[in-house]
């Protein structure tokens, strides 16, 4: 295998698609401090440790999560997609 394919294959396996469709790396998840967990962030986290860019508990950890927190995060999401997230709207979707 040349560099420039091995290259390609590393930088792939850093990459995973995100809530949007669009390619999500390390560098565009939230950031570590994150306080304000609006739905985009929250999909995002969760498409992280789906697709193995986090390791579930490298999330827990990197964002100060509870596992409960998390996994509530992915059944809502599995439930109702990603307008399971809203906050405002949990009533409605249990």
């Amino acid at each position: 295998m040349g560099k420039s394919m091995l290259d390609r294959k590393i930088k792939r396996e850093n990459v995973v698609i995100g809530p949007e469709g669009t390619p999500l790396t390390l560098a565009d998840l939230p950031k570590p401090n994150t306080v304000r967990w609006v739905i985009r962030r929250k999909a995002e986290v969760v498409a992280a440790v789906r697709g193995g860019l986090l390791t579930l508990d490298g999330a827990l950890e990197r964002y100060g999560l509870t596992a409960e927190e998390f996994m509530s995060w992915q059944r809502s999401i599995e439930s109702h997609g990603i307008a399971g997230l809203r906050t405002t709207r949990v009533q409605q979707y249990r």
